[in-house]
């Protein structure tokens, strides 16, 4: 019985351990994100994260009285998006773009990117609505 008991315990102890040592990886999916309908804004890149899981675009926009809002646009992974064409490059910083999505729920500068259009007017693609 001790020797049951000694094994349990040290099962338990390197579970916990184990777990507190390694990062949790999980995936959020679009939960945060309205489900309709989509806003179409205009801005200037700031940045892009071309990184898993999601790629990343911050950028700028400007409201009617001049004032300067963070935006952040929520992609799917480069797995995704190499195939349509993308590029860690696709996106500079400066660029002028027109960009469509789903809004944040919770009502902040973000949204779920279903289109992007560059000042030159090329749409960089990122798929069908069915990968929401």
């Amino acid at each position: 019985m001790k020797n049951r008991l000694f094994m349990v315990t040290a099962f338990a102890a390197v579970f916990v351990l184990n777990s507190l040592t390694k990062p949790a990886y999980a995936h959020h999916g679009w939960a945060a994100f309205s489900a309709g309908p989509q806003i179409t804004i205009k801005g200037t890149v700031t940045e892009f994260h071309f990184v898993n899981p999601h790629s990343v675009v911050e950028f700028q926009v400007k409201d009617e009285k001049g004032r300067v809002a963070e935006w952040e646009g929520e992609m799917t992974s480069p797995s995704h998006l190499v195939p349509r064409g993308w590029t860690a490059t696709s996106l500079e910083i400066g660029e002028k773009i027109t960009i469509s999505g789903y809004p944040a729920k919770n009502g902040s500068h973000a949204l779920r990117v279903t289109k992007i259009v560059l000042s030159s007017g090329k749409e960089l693609r990122l798929g069908g609505d069915s990968e929401r």
